[in-house]
């Protein structure tokens, strides 16, 4: 039996990665050890499984068709900078999605689902994309300092 690390992701629109990308390069200005998620990779993650086995795939993805087929669809407006855990100890930068209850809704509805079979529930929803990792305390306060530039920044839908 194979195991993958399996996550469930909603995919960043083509026309919004430039936008993102500016903010990206506004960081790779400051002499920081940063490792940045490639554009093509950006992701906004719904659920983290974890390692599973495949042949449980089939059955996560009939739990996604029984909660998706109650949505239509939606739009997510992107919007703001920030950091995990907090701006004062920088693990994470991110962008951020405003929060829209539909969004909430999907989550907590397939946290429920994935729940059923066997899976934790999530903690707590915090809707945002990863932009990039901080390896070391190196630079610290520069890029405190552009995340609160960006904090309120309208990045798009």
């Amino acid at each position: 039996m194979s195991q993958i690390r399996a996550f469930l992701a909603i995919d960043l629109d083509d026309d919004l990665k430039p936008k993102i990308n500016k903010i990206i390069r506004e960081f790779k200005q400051i002499d920081a050890n940063i490792k940045y998620v490639d554009l093509q990779n950006l992701h906004f993650t719904l659920k983290f499984f974890g390692d599973i086995d495949t042949e449980g795939i089939d059955l996560i993805s009939e739990k996604i068709e029984n909660v998706i087929k109650d949505f239509d669809s939606f739009t997510i407006k992107i919007k703001g900078c920030g950091a995990f855990p907090n701006k004062n100890h920088i693990k994470v930068i991110w962008v951020g999605l405003d929060e829209d209850e539909i969004l909430k809704d999907l989550h907590d509805k397939l946290d429920k689902e994935f729940n059923s079979i066997g899976f934790d529930l999530d903690r707590k929803f915090s809707s945002h994309l990863t932009i990039g990792r901080m390896k070391s305390a190196k630079g610290k306060d520069k890029v405190k300092n552009t995340i609160e530039t960006y904090n309120n920044i309208d990045i798009g839908t």
